[in-house]
């Protein structure tokens, strides 16, 4: 299994870009979002990998983020959803995004990606509601996660400047309220909704203020 690739970008497709290791080109597919937060042709880029490996047709996918690679392990564990269909889920909602439509329940949101139709959103959240916790849980080490990957970098001499991916604001206070909340005695479902309503109201909230939010949201009603 490739799990990580740092190297050289050789070229850009819509859709993909081969990447350079040590003289070796690897064909890595990533999401439009993904894509357009990529350096250019000549630059380094790290990418975390996922391996699909079918009896016709060997393909790796890239993501830049743990979050990212997740969801799209999660999103393809549903019937009807293929590499292609999470690329789209994740292009035009980002982890974040998917992370706070599923814990929110709104198959709406998962309907606005190309080519995923009502019955599959729906299938989606219900599927993977249980799971949207878990995730959201994990971007409290994402950066530690991205400063191996800029570590890695640091090998391959070159003189293109250096980028890594920047997380939303408040990935990890959404994982340190998750985890507040839970110590009150919150269920992970309740948890993870509240916690990701109120981010998506207060993108940059810090811990204290996504946790106060989420105790209104949750109080009893009346």
């Amino acid at each position: 299994m490739i799990g990580k690739i740092t190297g050289r970008i050789d070229y850009r497709a819509p859709d993909h870009l081969l990447i350079d290791v040590r003289g070796v080109g690897y064909l890595v597919y990533c999401s439009d979002r993904t894509m357009a937060a990529l350096p250019g042709v000549g630059e380094v880029v790290a990418l975390f990998t996922d391996l699909v490996v079918r009896e016709d047709l060997m393909q790796l996918f890239g993501f830049q983020t743990l979050a990212e690679k997740e969801w799209h392990r999660l999103l393809t564990s549903v019937q009807g959803v293929g590499a292609k269909a999470s690329l789209a889920i994740l292009g035009a909602l980002g982890p974040d995004g998917v992370s706070r439509a599923i814990a929110l329940g709104d198959w709406n949101a998962v309907k606005v990606a190309k080519g995923v139709g009502p019955k599959i959103a729906q299938r989606v959240v219900l599927d993977l509601k249980d799971k949207a916790p878990g995730v959201m849980a994990m971007t409290g080490s994402l950066a530690e996660a991205h400063g191996e990957v800029e570590a890695a970098t640091e090998v391959i001499e070159t003189a293109a400047p250096k980028r890594r991916p920047v997380a939303p604001p408040n990935q990890s206070a959404q994982a340190e309220a998750l985890s507040a909340l839970g110590n009150l005695g919150y269920g992970p479902g309740d948890a993870a909704g509240a916690v990701a309503q109120a981010a998506g109201e207060m993108p940059e909230a810090d811990t204290p203020q996504l946790i106060r939010a989420a105790l209104k949201l949750l109080a009893p009603k009346g």
